[in-house]
């Protein structure tokens, strides 16, 4: 057997060397903006500790502001990694799952003994339970909709109810007749509602590279300087509304006999449009 000939190689020719594959590593920047976030929910169980509910709720709402830049940074950079989605999952449970619930408690629950833990701890379990759902459902799930409602806003409905409360002149609400039944009702609406089947829009394909009639600048100025008048109540306020919305669509979608499923019929095509 002839072995095959020996192509001449020019001395001239650059040679180019194969391209080695992206290391699979750590991106500082957005990890930074996660562990803001961790950080802001730290925080938060801090001040609630400390009597200081106020400063709780904002930084409950600061982490909000926080988690959803991470993922956004991580897309425009290019630094997305497996790394930053555990450490994103595991901020999120500090944030809006163990501080809100601490936060209810020192707030309102711990004058009721065992029975205060109750909420509290269902509400904490119920976030760990939505987490873990969502990262093991993301492949197939509607991206138009949360399947329950998402950790973020169930801590917005918990600690924006404490911000309204405070910020209206209630304290030592564990001593006052029915408060802590209110806030009991609130954390437990606010946990269950994150593990049910109930689709709230994500507002995922909503897209800001492209163009938009001008009334909707003006509805965004509009939204900004009413929220302004008083920024607890209208945040809270805008939050109890998104709260109520899946289940309006649920039993709406249930009324007209269609599906209201968020799970995707193919795993192939998770992005399909409706529900199933």
């Amino acid at each position: 057997m002839n072995s095959p000939e020996q192509v001449p190689q020019d001395d001239d020719a650059e040679v180019v060397e194969p391209a080695r594959p992206r290391r699979k590593g750590i991106y500082a920047l957005p990890n930074a903006v996660t562990l803001a976030a961790l950080f802001a929910g730290f925080y938060a169980i801090v001040m609630a500790m400390n009597g200081r509910f106020e400063h709780a709720a904002v930084a409950v709402f600061c982490a909000m502001v926080l988690d959803s830049l991470d993922g956004r940074v991580a897309r425009m950079t290019n630094t997305q990694s497996a790394f930053g989605e555990q450490m994103d999952s595991l901020s999120d449970m500090v944030s809006f799952g163990a501080a809100p619930a601490l936060i209810v408690y020192e707030w309102a629950l711990k004058g009721q003994g065992k029975w205060g833990l109750i909420p509290a701890f269902v509400y904490c379990a119920c976030a760990a339970l939505r987490l873990a759902r969502f990262n093991t459902n993301i492949g197939v799930v509607d991206k138009r909709y949360f399947q329950g409602l998402p950790s973020p806003a169930a801590a917005a409905l918990v600690t924006g109810f404490i911000w309204v409360m405070d910020d209206a002149g209630f304290k030592n609400v564990s001593t006052m007749p029915g408060m802590p039944w209110v806030a009991a009702a609130v954390a437990l609406y606010a946990g269950l509602t994150m593990v049910t089947n109930v689709p709230f829009y994500s507002f995922k394909d909503v897209s800001f590279k492209k163009t938009v009639p001008f009334i909707v600048i003006v509805a965004i100025a509009l939204l900004i300087a009413l929220i302004n008048l008083h920024v607890p109540g209208m945040l809270f306020g805008l939050f109890c509304v998104y709260g109520v919305s899946g289940y309006v669509v649920y039993f709406m979608r249930k009324a007209k006999g269609k599906p209201v499923s968020v799970i995707a019929t193919s795993t192939d095509e998770p992005d399909e449009r409706g529900l199933h």
